[in-house]
């Protein structure tokens, strides 16, 4: 049978008038799928359940060997499109790095940037694939930008902060004024490290680390805040902007401060933006609001969720909030595998399936239910059709180049649905390649551990010993 794909959202424009007309899809239900009619040719009586419908994804267990392929993919297309080509900043032209009398040596960007919070996420997942498809690739990957970043850094560092270019690229981890600037590549750089990459990757982590930990504004219980969009905000995304960078110092280091934060940071966001009516999480919170809008944006909830994971990955069982922080993890999986839609996607708002199904959210889902049924969080038996089905779905949205489709670009804080349901989606959105890989690698990963235990049985996938009919 002919596999359909879907077809990637559409990018809705605005237009130039005063007043734009909102879609009937935010405002009525969505109309159900319409049952497939098999004809007057379909076998007669009992036969007919076992007529295959004309799934609009892939349907049934993913050989991992076609996992790797579209992984592989993936990983040429940001090689090609992320490379390490030298100029001299003051010039523009490519230079020898080695050659002398280049004051300001940088990088030529592709269409990616090598230092980013999305690249930090690239470069974490590039490592796991690395680890479990043994294919060397992925970490010469890792290896060739960081110690290519490593080389610049070492370079300024010699200089005089006030006579250091604005556009140097290890700037950001030298001196953060963000999250978003340090926290993932802060987290991928420490995974680094751990994997034998770099010389002295450490004269980046320390200042980015010290930023988290002492430069980044907080409200008074220590939640980490911003100033944006409006005075003492809380961003969802912040959570993955700090906490695996926090998990991993203190995996790195043994010192429980940096755990005893990470785990601070999900259980007070939680206090002020879960939403346990729906399991999900809302993007933005004010401190100034007497009533807090909640639009439950799947992105936000996608690095949230992996925060989640990332700090369970290491955090010491005796650690006294880590049964609270399972909880955590387990209650907002419940409220994810829920809302996933019947294509295998979710939506971009997550309880509004008349938004566009995002590729990037999808990915990290996949990613935190596959991860927990490796580390044993959550049921196989319930939750790994689910995790499945997720990654057949997300494998029709990366194409023939590699390029992952239906990626939501980068979103601010929005109070109303329009604001999300209305965002653009690119393939140059970078949010897109690494929960992909992560998704991918983990179900490899997963299919693994299940071995027989994930079969094609009775027309539908299962996790578990089957009887035989």
């Amino acid at each position: 049978m002919d596999q359909l794909k879907t077809s990637c959202a559409r990018c809705f424009a605005t237009r130039p008038a005063r007043l734009i007309a909102i879609s009937a899809s935010l405002l009525l239900a969505v109309a159900p799928a319409a049952g497939q009619s098999m004809g007057e040719d379909a076998a007669p009586g009992m036969g007919l359940w076992r007529s295959a419908p004309e799934y609009p994804v892939p349907y049934g267990i993913p050989d991992p060997a076609d996992i790797e392929e579209a992984l592989k993919r993936v990983g040429e297309y940001i090689d090609r499109n992320c490379p390490i080509r030298w100029v001299d900043l003051d010039t523009g032209l490519a230079v020898n790095p080695e050659s002398p009398g280049v004051a300001h040596p940088g990088l030529e960007f592709g269409l990616f940037q090598p230092i980013s919070y999305e690249w930090g996420v690239t470069y974490a997942a590039m490592l796991r694939a690395a680890e479990v498809t043994g294919d060397p690739f992925y970490r010469e990957y890792v290896r060739l930008r960081l110690e290519t970043i490593e080389k610049l850094g070492t370079h300024y560092l010699g200089m005089d902060p006030d006579v250091r270019p604005r556009r140097f690229i290890p700037r950001r981890l030298l001196e953060p004024h963000s999250l978003d600037q340090c926290g993932a590549m802060t987290a991928a750089l420490l995974k680094a490290r751990s994997a034998g990459i770099g010389k002295d990757l450490g004269r980046f982590i320390t200042p980015s680390i010290q930023y988290i930990s002492e430069g980044q504004k907080r409200l008074a219980d220590g939640t980490l805040a911003r100033d944006r969009p409006l005075p003492d905000s809380l961003w969802l995304d912040d959570l993955y902007m700090s906490v695996p960078a926090l998990a991993q110092m203190g995996r790195a280091t043994g010192e429980t401060k940096y755990f005893d934060d990470a785990c601070a940071q999900i259980i007070r966001m939680t206090e002020r933006m879960y939403l346990p009516e729906l399991g999900l999480y809302r993007h933005g919170w004010v401190s100034a609001m007497e009533q807090h809008p909640s639009f439950a944006w799947g992105r936000a909830n996608g690095w949230t969720i992996m925060a989640t994971v990332e700090l369970l990955s290491v955090l010491p069982e005796d650690h006294p909030r880590y049964g609270e922080i399972l909880s955590i993890y387990r209650r907002h999986i419940a409220g994810i595998a829920h809302c996933q839609g019947t294509d295998g996607l979710w939506h971009q708002l997550l309880d509004r399936p008349g938004t566009y199904e995002e590729t990037s959210a999808s990915a990290m889902f996949v990613f935190a239910l596959a991860r927990g049924i490796n580390r044993g969080w959550i049921d196989k038996s319930a939750h790994g059709a689910r995790a499945i089905l997720g990654w057949n779905a997300i494998s029709t949205k990366i194409d023939d180049s590699g390029a992952v489709q239906g990626t939501c670009v980068g979103t601010g804080i929005g109070w109303d649905p329009a604001f999300y349901a209305y965002r653009p989606v690119s393939p140059h959105a970078a949010h897109g390649y690494g929960p992909v890989i992560l998704a991918g690698a983990e179900v490899v990963e997963m299919l693994a551990q299940l071995g027989d235990d994930a079969n094609f049985h009775d027309s539908a996938v299962h996790i578990g010993r089957t009887p035989d009919w």
